[in-house]
């Protein structure tokens, strides 16, 4: 099981601040989190995605992966 934590708008969009998933790859993560919290359809593909630390854009196998992070695109000065 992997921890998936959501940051700001995703968080809001997904109505959780965290969750435990266990998708096999990172295809299969976001097809299940847009299934589950709809919401976060509009959002997902503009989101990082950070695997145990990391930036991963591509599909990826995440076994073995501890955390999972979402952070949409963030404004600031």
């Amino acid at each position: 099981m992997m921890r998936v934590r959501y940051f700001a708008a995703a968080a809001e969009a997904a109505g959780t601040d965290a969750e435990e998933r266990s998708e096999g790859t990172l295809a299969e993560l976001r097809a299940a989190l847009v299934a589950q919290h709809p919401t976060l359809a509009d959002i997902l593909p503009r989101c990082a995605v950070m695997v145990d630390g990391v930036r991963s854009d591509a599909d990826r196998s995440l076994e073995g992966v501890e955390l999972v992070d979402v952070l949409p695109p963030f404004a600031g000065g």
